[in-house]
């Protein structure tokens, strides 16, 4: 099936860059507990000693030194618990934008596809450079395949991206539990990453993979991956005239917000995502 054409991205910039950034390499920013990456301000410890900021210790102590007048007189400085502070470090987080897209048959299948397999390659280029990565699942039939892991290799993505099956029922679950898979794998392997999951669906899943009811098995996995805080998209791929309302439903047990596009080209599916991760 034919990729949608690819053009010159804006960059991708997240709610988590509050600094603008002027060279390659990770592209957003989150605070981090651990030891490691940049001090830039100091909180009150509140018991947690375990990376304190001297700098900013003294500071809250100083006031205090004159009516401290007795442990001075065993110290030079008198500090106590409630001067503690502790430091509040940023690091470089990298961005996984996962694609899950419904390849059962549909008369908007061709374009949906097309679109989509577009707007990621247009991301990647975005992506080059700054360890971000792009993935793909497809799920159609009785199954789901994550047809390109997470990824910021444009080659990988255009050999991947080339054949693509569709046609089939409409495995709703079996593509949510894969994209619960790799979200949980990638934390694993990268826990700094910042997942945003891009579900283009009509939210009318048939077939299950349990003996819960399809719509009834799908919420509730939707409701997993809503649970581990996981940012979601859901675009909505019913044609306006035969909307049930399924994918807004999807989306509120994802606790995501839904979009729908009547005319969806790879620019514009791409400019909802930048504008989602803007949001």
């Amino acid at each position: 099936m034919q990729v949608g054409d690819t053009f010159a991205p804006r960059k991708l910039d997240t709610d988590l860059d509050k600094i603008a950034r002027r060279r390659g390499g990770r592209r957003s920013r989150t605070y981090t507990d651990r030891k490691r990456g940049r001090y830039i301000q100091a909180r009150p410890a509140h018991g947690k000693t375990s990376d304190i900021a001297f700098d900013a210790t003294f500071r809250a102590a100083a006031p205090f030194q004159v009516e401290r007048e007795e442990q001075r007189k065993e110290v030079a400085f008198a500090i106590q618990t409630s001067d503690l502070q502790r430091k509040v470090r940023v690091k470089k987080t990298a961005n996984l934008i996962l694609f899950v897209v419904d390849a059962s048959w549909s008369m908007a299948v061709a374009e949906r596809m097309s679109a989509t397999k577009g707007a990621i390659l247009s991301l990647l280029t975005d992506a080059y450079q700054r360890r971000d990565r792009v993935g793909l699942i497809v799920f159609q039939k009785d199954r789901a395949t994550l047809v390109l892991p997470p990824t910021n290799s444009v080659q990988l993505a255009q050999r991947a991206l080339t054949d693509i099956p569709v046609g089939g029922k409409t495995p709703l679950s079996a593509g949510l539990l894969l994209t619960e898979n790799v979200l949980q794998k990638e934390k694993i392997l990268h826990s700094d990453v910042e997942p945003l999951v891009i579900l283009l669906t009509d939210g009318a899943g048939n077939v299950s993979l349990g003996a819960m009811p399809p719509q009834e098995e799908a919420h509730a996995l939707a409701e997993r991956i809503a649970a581990e805080d996981v940012r979601c998209i859901v675009i909505n791929m019913e044609h306006a005239a035969f909307d049930q309302g399924l994918a807004q439903a999807l989306a509120e047990h994802l606790k995501a917000p839904c979009y729908t596009l009547n005319d969806l080209k790879a620019e514009t599916l791409y400019q909802t995502v930048r504008g989602e991760m803007s949001a």
